[in-house]
């Protein structure tokens, strides 16, 4: 698991600038000293901000006269020699210059972070805006988050994502196959090929655009609570308005769980293969066979023991690891 970093407080981030301004620009005595180890002692996030506003140190040697000339920051009249030691500069000048160090960390574009789940893994994350995104297995992503806008691109895999509000930083999500597009609320998106896209709202509303490489692309499409989108080549875009029970259905992967509702048994093979990324396959006379029934995702025997007692059918399992699911009658 890939922890995302957890915001500073404004309070915080004045201190630790206040502190690594007086660490570069002098000596401590004995008070300063044991005031400096009482604060980090106080919180693990004391130590982290000051560790990285003393990195800004150099940074700050460098960008400085960029952000006075460009009228982002003022320096104290008279400036001092070296802008960014505060040799010269008194305890007056301390927010000034926890000001122009802020001032860089907001310039600065957050890095990317990555996230990905294996076979039969699913993993919650929350983004330094608050935004939650919970991934189901094989599940890849990444996650950038600007001053301007959000986005996440969803290489491949299903995510479900609670967007903290923040009408100024637009989120997307991006996929091979298209990009949806909100401020905050709550959808699930599914990518499993470059081609195929499903999005599904939970709450709030989304607006969906196919890649410009599909027939499909033009004005994107609006979507709404319990709306949900399906993009496949050659059928084009379908949106439909799903039931209650539908909806839930569709989301229970969130609770481990896989809900078939009249669904042909070699859909409902398909859909565990994949999850365990096993060959799973039926037999020509059993593949038609209409399933009902809820069923655990991570159980994958407990699936092929409900099957039994359910339609009478067998799990094979040969020498490479696939199975084989038929009559129990065949041999």
């Amino acid at each position: 698991m890939n922890p995302s970093p957890a915001p500073i407080s404004p309070a915080i981030d004045t201190d630790a600038a206040l502190w690594a301004a007086r660490l570069e620009g002098g000596t401590l005595d004995a008070a300063d000293r044991n005031a400096l180890e009482a604060w980090l002692a106080a919180s693990p996030a004391h130590r982290a901000a000051l560790s990285m506003y003393c990195q800004f140190s150099a940074d700050l040697e460098v960008q400085l006269p960029a952000l006075v000339a460009a009228g982002r920051v003022a320096l104290p009249t008279p400036a001092p020699r070296r802008l960014w030691s505060l040799k010269l500069v008194t305890a007056s000048a301390f927010a000034a210059v926890a000001a122009i160090a802020l001032a860089v960390v907001l310039t600065r574009p957050a890095a990317p972070e990555a996230h990905a789940t294996a076979v039969a893994q699913r993993q919650t994350i929350t983004l330094a805006d608050g935004t939650r995104i919970e991934l189901n297995a094989r599940t890849q992503l990444t996650v950038a988050l600007g001053s301007a806008e959000r986005r996440v691109r969803l290489a491949s895999g299903e995510a479900f994502f609670q967007v903290a509000k923040d009408a100024s930083r637009p989120f997307h999500v991006e996929t091979p196959a298209g990009t949806v597009r909100v401020t905050g609320t709550a959808f699930n998106v599914l990518s499993e090929s470059a081609s195929a896209l499903d999005v599904t709202v939970l709450e709030g509303s989304v607006a969906v655009s196919p890649a410009a490489s599909n027939a499909a692309r033009g004005t994107p499409f609006a979507l709404t609570a319990s709306d949900h989108l399906s993009l496949r080549p050659g059928s084009g875009v379908i949106v439909n308005k799903l039931s209650a029970a539908t909806l839930a259905n569709t989301l229970a992967w969130r609770q481990g769980a896989v809900i078939f509702d009249d669904v042909p048994l070699a859909a409902a093979l398909a859909r565990f293969a994949h999850y365990h990324d096993r060959r799973i396959t039926a037999s020509p006379d059993v593949a038609d066979l209409r399933i009902s029934a809820r069923f655990e995702l991570d159980d994958l025997d407990g699936f092929f023991a409900s099957l039994a007692e359910l339609k009478n059918v067998r799990a094979i399992r040969d020498a490479s690891g696939a199975y084989v699911v038929s009559l129990r009658s065949q041999k």
